[in-house]
């Protein structure tokens, strides 16, 4: 990770740009480096070349994808350490981020994820029949993050029908060959554009890479193959997690018809904000109103915590605006880089009424030189109040 340049780097964009902008970089790379460009170079130039034509494909598959980017925004390379437990970048299939540019269908050349560079050989590819993900939303509140928890809910899932095996068919065996593919599974594709000469093998649009078609549909599950289902699943919450923010949970989601790979689970976070703390990153902040004698005096209050209460000691003659941190009181990092720590801001209260004896009492001190600040305790005050506009 030490060695990767930074994606926008990568696509010679700005970080504000388009969907319109990434796309147009990254064609112009991929056509830049693509190895039927690199004909009559060297091993070496055409080495280089298949590294920068990974390092596009790589950059312009998180860009593109706005979660992906968004986590790349937030945590850099970071993100990819959270792997599908904490939302990472995933793999990467340098066909689908081609066909996704240049259009659907294609095979540039041989490329099965990142392995291969194959200068145009027309290498097919093969495709799993998978199941299609599911995505639920988890809430949690600020205890949650800060000590990560487990949730149990119930998903309804799409599973392989009983009736049938998940064949669609009834009695599982009313089959017969499918006149598209010929029990293949794929069909074939040969386009050419420009200079690239595009081979893939797409799945059969008749049976659906099954190589066989359905001839008496299952009574159960109507020919689909598959049944609804409600599952309790039991979800690990890691700490420090924060607001849309998205975890995996591989093969837990709908079933594949006909078998194959299941789906995932994908489980997006959404944070409940607490009455009394404010989140900012791992930091956490409490707007404390401290009463004027203690302002004076100083003293110890009591300030909530995710842990509950905790004393903070003011010290005497505290001044409006001034944040005290209390180190190690936020939340931890979800790539365990330490723990946040908490921010209090702190105002004082100016009584709005008062009785005759407390008129009386600060009438007293009125004209007392040491109750008027200075022009320099004016500035440092200021000073310390501009955060709060900033």
């Amino acid at each position: 990770m030490a060695n990767k340049r930074d994606y926008y780097e990568v696509l010679g964009v700005q970080k504000n740009a388009t969907a319109e902008d990434l796309k147009k970089a990254y064609r112009k790379l991929a056509v830049k480096y693509h190895p039927d460009r690199q004909q009559g170079k060297s091993e070496q130039e055409k080495k280089d070349a298949e590294e920068k034509f990974k390092e596009a494909a790589e950059a312009y598959g998180v860009l593109s994808d706005p979660e992906k980017r968004k986590r790349y925004d937030q945590f850099g390379f970071a993100a990819e350490e959270m792997g599908g437990g904490a939302g990472g970048f995933g793999g990467f299939d340098i066909n689908d981020i081609l066909n996704s540019v240049f259009g659907a269908g294609f095979d540039f050349g041989g490329f099965g994820g990142f392995s291969g560079f194959g200068g145009g050989g027309g290498r097919t590819r093969q495709r799993v029949n998978r199941g299609t993900d599911l995505r639920v939303r988890v809430k949690v509140t600020l205890k949650e993050v800060a000590r990560g928890c487990e949730k149990k809910l119930k998903i309804p899932r799409m599973v392989s029908c009983q009736a049938c095996h998940g064949t669609g068919s009834k009695n599982g065996t009313s089959h017969t060959e499918c006149p598209t593919c010929h029990g293949s599974g794929v069909e074939t594709v040969i386009q050419s554009m420009g200079f690239m000469r595009m081979q893939s093998q797409q799945v059969c649009h008749t049976c659906g890479g099954q190589g066989k078609v359905i001839k008496e549909k299952c009574p159960v599950c109507g020919g689909q193959g598959l049944t609804r289902k409600e599952e309790v699943v039991s979800i690990n919450i890691p700490a420090g997690v924060a607001q849309g923010m998205q975890l995996k949970m591989s093969g837990r989601g709908n079933d594949a018809p006909g078998g194959g790979v299941p789906g995932d689970l994908l489980i997006v976070i959404e944070e409940i904000a607490d009455s009394q703390l404010v989140r900012d990153g791992n930091d956490l902040i409490y707007n404390l109103m401290l009463d004027f004698p203690t302002a004076v005096f100083g003293g110890k209050v009591e300030v909530p915590t995710v842990d509950g209460k905790a004393l903070l000691a003011i010290k005497a003659g505290t001044q409006p605006g001034s944040v005290l941190r209390m180190r190690g009181k936020g939340l931890p990092d979800p790539n365990r880089y330490g723990t946040g720590d908490m921010l209090v801001n702190v105002m004082v209260y100016v009584p709005e009424t008062l009785s005759a004896d407390e008129r009386k009492a600060i009438e007293s001190l009125r004209g007392s030189s040491n109750l008027k600040p200075s022009e320099s305790i004016k500035n440092r005050i200021f000073s310390r109040l501009r955060h709060i506009f900033d």
